[in-house]
């Protein structure tokens, strides 16, 4: 029996991260490493995901406006995208509060060495990270986001990845084509039905070279950061590890079994190939074609239910992140000895669950929510500089639990749906 395509992708794992380790603990700094980083795996890393990301969009604009024009009728469409958005918020609440105890019981940033502080805070910097995290910009909240959501420009929204934009405007298209009936419309449905067919192709040879991007990707990780900062950090990534791990094995298990009526071992078994992509490029939109393989061939869910929820769950369905985002303001605001009242405590949980809806689905897209956050508590948003060194293992942990939370929401609707449709037709019997 042939080994899969999940056990290569971990190998490459395992590869990456295990050589670029040894070679950060023998040449440190040299600039040899530092050459071969900057000049072979960097650039082989960063084309496989340019080459995941260059698909998602035709992905996002046929998968999701064909998931509408599956469902047949508006009324549909509204009924399944309130389950999605009430599920979404619900368990986002919930892996916001795991995070938010988790931090106040086992108080990661307190009692930090002073000399240390001060160290980390001097030269773990955004000029540093080699990141953007310009604050002139933040992300929108509130009417804002609902009036960004709606483009101006769809070219100008699918040239700059907003895909919230995007995905409105197939959502729309979709709606179009539902309640438009004639020979022409057909044919267009039969287009974007063949755009999909092909982008789904080509995926699967970007998945061919999965084990090669991953060492690259593993590799460049380990050898510039080390175990340093990892241990020097440790409290602070083991609460938010352990808080996706909750999330993930107690939280997503029980959804499936009770609200899915699917066992959880068959479930976390199917998703396997989803959950390591996920990890491996830290993006939900790069892992959307994989997550919509994986939903319809070894789910066996209704393609029009995985393609709709899927599609909208890769940016507004981000449990991990929302997780994410609320462990690392109060790490930061205890590392700094701020205080934060009742009130102050309910608005980072409000605004993280905001932040898990809209937040981009591309590795560090949480980043600029953090800061935002940061800014309306009275948290010095300088302290991201500490995070931004082992942010990309964090990405990759919460990538993944928010992956299996976009699967895990497509099961619990294609069950609801599933049972609606069988009280329908008990009614119509009788």
């Amino acid at each position: 029996m042939g080994r899969s395509p999940a056990t290569f992708i971990l190998l490459g794992l395992a590869v990456g991260a295990i050589s670029g380790a040894i070679a950060h603990a023998a040449l440190g700094d040299s600039p040899a490493l530092a050459a071969f980083v900057t000049h072979v795996s960097d650039p082989i890393g960063k084309i496989f995901l340019r080459l995941l990301f260059m698909l998602v969009i035709p992905i996002v604009a046929t998968g999701l406006a064909l998931g509408v024009a599956g469902l047949g009728d508006l009324r549909s469409v509204a009924r399944i995208g309130v389950k999605t958005l009430l599920y979404t918020i619900a368990v986002s609440a919930i892996a916001v509060a795991i995070g938010i105890t988790l931090v106040g019981v086992f108080q990661p940033g307190a009692g930090l060495d002073p000399e240390l502080r001060a160290r980390l805070a001097a030269t773990g910097g955004p000029v540093a990270s080699g990141r953007n995290t310009d604050v002139s910009s933040p992300p929108s909240a509130g009417v804002s986001l609902l009036v960004n959501m709606v483009p101006d420009n769809i070219v100008k929204a699918m040239a700059g990845g907003d895909m919230l934009a995007v995905m409105f405007f197939s959502l729309c298209f979709g709606i179009g084509l539902t309640v438009t009936r004639t020979p022409g419309s057909e044919r267009l449905r039969e287009v974007l039905a063949g755009v999909y067919d092909v982008t789904m192709r080509l995926i699967g040879f970007v998945i061919r070279l999965a084990p090669i991007g991953v060492a690259a990707l593993l590799f460049t990780l380990t050898a510039r950061l080390g175990g340093g900062v990892l241990r020097e950090l440790g409290a602070y990534v083991a609460v938010v590890l352990g808080g996706l791990l909750i999330h993930q094995v107690v939280v997503y298990s029980l959804s499936v079994r009770l609200l899915g009526g699917m066992s959880p071992r068959y479930f976390f078994a199917r998703i396997r190939l989803a959950m390591v992509t996920a990890f491996s490029t830290a993006s939900s939109n790069a892992t959307l074609p994989t997550s919509i393989a994986v939903a319809e061939n070894e789910l066996r869910l209704p393609p029009h239910i995985a393609r709709f929820v899927l599609t909208i769950g890769s940016t507004a369905n981000q449990n991990g992140t929302a997780l994410f985002e609320g462990v690392t303001v109060l790490f930061l605001a205890q590392f700094y000895g701020v205080e934060l009242d009742f009130g102050q405590k309910l608005l980072v949980v409000f605004v993280c669950i905001l932040g898990g809806i809209g937040t981009a689905g591309v590795p560090a897209g949480s980043i600029p929510v953090v800061i935002l956050i940061l800014g309306l508590v009275g948290v010095p948003a300088e302290g991201i500089g500490m995070i931004l060194g082992v942010d990309r293992l964090l990405d990759m942990c919460r990538t993944t639990l928010n992956v299996t939370g976009d699967l895990a929401a497509a099961v619990f609707v294609a069950r609801s749906e599933e049972l609606a449709a069988l009280r329908r037709s008990r009614r119509s019997v009788h």
